[in-house]
């Protein structure tokens, strides 16, 4: 069945050590690597920093989002008429996936604080509109992306949640498509939009452009036992995102000691952040609350919890063509 065709080739590419991407992706062996841990010693916090503003994201139920299953990921497409403001630049959503863990590792989140994991994580995917026609210019460049991204434990039953995982059952398999009744996306998110980790990124999985401004939310959000179990059903095991193809439980690679971030926390004394995966030489880490404009003349990426920052402004878009783009690689 194309079921078990799908499920043979997603286990084909997980059982390719991660570890060989860069042979055939560059960039993969790259600095400004993702997804990296959040730990106390990389965190400096930075007054500067703003709130994310959040334009357009509450949709009417009169519209439809449309979620769809292309045999190696379920994505729900959202409407441009969703921004993020308090950026460098306008980003413009594009779509929303997760990253779920599976039976024998049920803790599927690609970002870890002080090395732990956590259920699933939501990322939702915006564009450098600006600069930028669509995702698929943008994908490639330096200050093309922006990611929000919500850690997921599990807690109570989330109502809010459940208007997309409702309609898990309806794309099952590859090709088909549901309709989501318009909802607004931020109950998706915290409470607390003021407190999140940031850093310049990469994509997670090749061809691992390093064209992401990541905000990864401080507090996560809560779903039920009952709802996290949709994801550990056949459905998802050959549904998986190709960002979770590396065993989103790995540890991530530690940060070499010549390479750290200094740093304290935003809000408290002692911070969460982490270096994980991305490689910078003395990059200096600061966090704080929210969003805001990256220092001009910055040689490193930023990292900011509760808005975290490091040196490397956005001046000027840098084209990678190791690879030509390709718009699904963030599924």
């Amino acid at each position: 069945s194309n079921s078990r065709a799908c499920l043979k080739e997603i286990i084909k590419i997980i059982m390719t050590d991660y570890a060989t991407w860069p042979k055939k992706y560059p960039f993969c062996g790259g600095v400004f690597q993702s997804p990296i841990d959040f730990h106390n010693d990389i965190l400096q916090y930075d007054t500067t920093l703003l709130p994310l503003e959040l334009v357009g994201y509450n949709v009417s139920s009169t519209d439809h989002f449309m979620l769809t299953n292309n045999g190696h990921s379920v994505r729900m497409s959202l409407f441009p008429t969703m921004h993020i403001r308090n950026l460098p630049f306008q980003y413009t959503a594009t779509q929303l996936h997760l990253h779920w863990g599976n039976r024998n590792k049920p803790e599927g989140s690609e970002h870890t604080v002080s090395g732990r994991h956590f259920a699933a994580e939501l990322h939702i995917v915006h564009y450098n509109s600006d600069k930028y026609p669509d995702v698929t210019a943008a994908i490639d460049k330096s200050d093309g992306l922006a990611v929000l991204a919500i850690l997921i434990e599990i807690g109570p039953f989330n109502p809010s949640y459940e208007k997309i995982f409702s309609h898990f059952q309806n794309v099952k398999y590859k090709d088909q498509v549901a309709l989501v009744p318009g909802f607004d996306i931020q109950e998706l998110l915290p409470d607390q939009l003021d407190e999140y980790y940031r850093y310049e990124g990469s994509l997670t999985t090749p061809p691992c452009f390093p064209s992401v401004l990541w905000t990864v939310f401080r507090h996560p959000v809560k779903v039920s036992q009952e709802q996290a179990s949709l994801s550990k059903t056949d459905i998802f095991l050959f549904s998986l995102s190709l960002y979770a193809l590396r065993s989103p439980t790995s540890p991530l690679p530690p940060c070499p000691a010549n390479q750290l971030f200094r740093g304290a926390s935003a809000g408290r004394e002692g911070g969460e952040a982490g270096c994980g995966s991305v490689l910078m030489e003395e990059a200096e880490v600061s966090w704080s609350r929210g969003g805001g404009e990256l220092p001009v003349g910055a040689e490193h990426p930023p990292i900011f919890f509760r808005g975290c920052s490091s040196p490397r402004a956005p001046t000027e878009s840098v084209p990678m063509h190791a690879h030509p783009p390709n718009s699904e690689a963030f599924n």
